[in-house]
């Protein structure tokens, strides 16, 4: 098989178990196959910039401390869509050129995108536009993928705010206090829900389940006749007010605005005050989620995907993208991928077991 040259890149925001990825790329395509990997630095930022910011992988990369650090050694971007650049007059333009552009200047055979749904979209455009052999590995703590069971990022994400509830309960026993976390699920509530039941929550808000104030109080005053003196209360950065309305803030301004959730947790925790009477104290995660030691599963998962990724290429094949099924890695089409969102089941088996043990739902 003639040598390649192939491309690496993180885009969107970043996540636990991306330089597992970048390892496993870099040792497979390098170490198996003889290939150049080129990594390109933050996302299609790197392939926009002149000239190109990108770096010839080496051994470097394969020390062990690579499977434990967070991040990405490449760097990453989430904003700056190449299809609507936005100009500092506030005005946007198609750049999209540029990055095939910097895609060819790299004489770049075949290029392993690592994003979740947002960029695994763009990055498909672009490889559309410009011919490009693309091959996709899904990172995303929200785990709402709906061709993969698990994604890049998303044990670690759990595994951090299930640490804060262990955190958060011997304060709330110790003061009598209604503890309200929130947690990051931009368009799912599958964090909020597996750390809720892993952490002992008494009540988990996600936006798949309408709840009302009603039904959370009426959970709160069961605990207090059980002699319960304290809840723990788990919310997803993206369930709306009992009115159905999104909270959220805006950074910057003009084309580059960018709107993201946030202050839902503040907003249950001010209201159980005043409908319940309870103390309550609030605590948001964000990115603390995305960072930190990744766990095993994150990184034995990224390496899986790492090593799967190159054999699809020298396989011959592209436009696919990686995923975990069945305790086994398949590779399945990318418009397929990104097409259906999996957020989640309302009776499905973590609902279900949640509702078993007492949890809340709020409605």
């Amino acid at each position: 098989m003639a040598a390649k040259r192939i491309g690496l890149l993180t885009s969107g925001g970043d996540c636990a178990g991306l330089n597992a990825v970048i390892r496993a790329v870099y040792a497979h395509a390098s170490g198996h196959f003889g290939w150049v990997v080129m990594g390109i630095r933050n996302g299609t930022a790197g392939l926009m910039a002149r000239p190109v910011e990108a770096t010839m992988l080496d051994d470097h990369v394969l020390g062990s401390d690579m499977l434990r650090q967070g991040g990405t050694i490449l760097g990453t971007t989430n904003k700056g869509n190449p299809f609507a650049f936005p100009q500092d007059d506030g005005s946007v333009v198609d750049r999209s050129g540029d990055v095939i552009d910097g895609f060819r200047q790299l004489k770049l055979d075949a290029l392993i995108g690592i994003g979740g749904d947002g960029s695994i979209e763009i990055l498909r455009r672009l490889a559309i536009q410009g011919g490009i052999d693309l091959v996709a590995i899904p990172k995303t703590i929200d785990n709402d993928l709906g061709a993969t069971e698990m994604s890049i990022g998303f044990e670690t994400a759990v595994q951090t705010a299930t640490a804060a509830l262990d955190h958060l309960q011997p304060t709330a026993a110790s003061h009598s206090r209604v503890m309200v976390l929130e947690v990051m699920g931009r368009d799912a509530g599958h964090i909020a829900l597996s750390a809720g039941i892993a952490g002992g929550a008494d009540i988990i808000l996600i936006p798949e389940i309408p709840y009302s104030f009603a039904a959370v109080e009426a959970k709160l005053t069961a605990l207090r006749k059980r002699g319960r003196n304290f809840a723990l209360v788990v919310v997803a950065e993206s369930v709306k007010t009992e009115d159905g309305q999104s909270i959220t803030s805006v950074h910057g301004g003009g084309a580059k605005a960018t709107h993201t959730y946030g202050g839902i947790g503040h907003y249950i925790g001010a209201e159980l005050a005043t409908r319940s009477g309870a103390e309550t104290r609030v605590t948001v995660l964000g990115h603390v989620q995305r960072g930190g030691t990744p766990e095993p599963k994150d990184r034995i998962l990224g390496s899986a995907f790492g090593v799967h990724a190159v054999d699809l290429i020298a396989a011959g094949k592209s436009d696919r993208m990686v995923a975990w099924n069945a305790r086994q890695v398949i590779d399945v089409p990318i418009l397929s991928a990104i097409q259906g969102a999996a957020t989640v089941d309302p009776v499905g088996t973590l609902v279900k077991t949640a509702r078993g043990v007492g949890i809340s739902f709020g409605d």
